[in-house]
């Protein structure tokens, strides 16, 4: 049986989300973060030599990275679902919006999460000044327009469409709802970007994300 190795409060939630919206019938190994670290544990290190989440094992495959996941199982077991057909221009905006999500937009959320956490960081009292005024200035020359120019960037497309692709929900969806909620933790997309709230928003209410919310445990992005 197909089995995903999802780590407590990462990426892996789409890749149940997405199983869930296929009807897949699959098997869920659970990890828990570090406590201290909040690292992934040294047992997935078992399953992949880089020991991170998601990773994916089917028919004797070991599978990581997030958006080659939702292309293989998309493509084995989508029946034409999830994914515009190949050939027309929906399709190549399908591959883009599924490999800008952790191309393009994710780093912008994690550099800006260890900026944070560097602001935050227990450090010696001369040296906590400097960190925080080297974290601040990275923020605002950087990351800080960056997001910004990606959310606007978003919120244009969605103000065209429902979803990323067009009228139907397509497997970019489920790459950019982590970004997405990773924003919203970080702005508030509300008040800015109201078709991005509206995102998501929608794609919380769908049965299959709320299916795999509960088995997945609960989720603080």
């Amino acid at each position: 049986m197909l089995t995903v190795h999802h780590l407590e409060n990462s990426r892996s939630q789409r890749i149940l989300w997405l199983l869930e919206e296929l009807g897949v019938d699959y098997k869920i190994e659970r990890y828990e973060r570090n406590k201290k670290t909040n690292l992934a544990p040294e047992e997935l290190f078992a399953i992949h030599p880089l020991g991170k989440s998601p990773v994916i094992t089917d028919a004797g495959l070991t599978i990581a990275e997030s958006g080659l996941i939702v292309e293989y199982l998309i493509e084995k077991y989508g029946n034409g679902r999830l994914m515009p057909a190949v050939g027309t221009p929906e399709f190549l905006q399908y591959r883009y919006w599924l490999h800008y999500a952790e191309g393009t937009f994710m780093p912008l959320m994690v550099i800006t999460a260890i900026l944070n956490r560097i602001e935050s960081a227990p450090l010696p009292f001369f040296i906590k000044p400097i960190a925080k005024t080297i974290a601040n200035k990275t923020k605002a020359a950087y990351s800080g327009p960056n997001i910004t120019l990606n959310l606007d960037y978003l919120e244009a497309t969605l103000q065209k469409s429902p979803w990323f692709c067009g009228t139907e929900m397509s497997g970019a969806d489920i790459m950019l709802s982590f970004p997405v909620e990773a924003a919203a933790m970080r702005t508030s997309l509300s008040e800015n970007h109201p078709a991005l709230e509206a995102f998501r928003q929608r794609i919380r209410e769908r049965p299959a994300y709320q299916r795999a919310i509960e088995k997945g445990g609960p989720y603080i992005y």
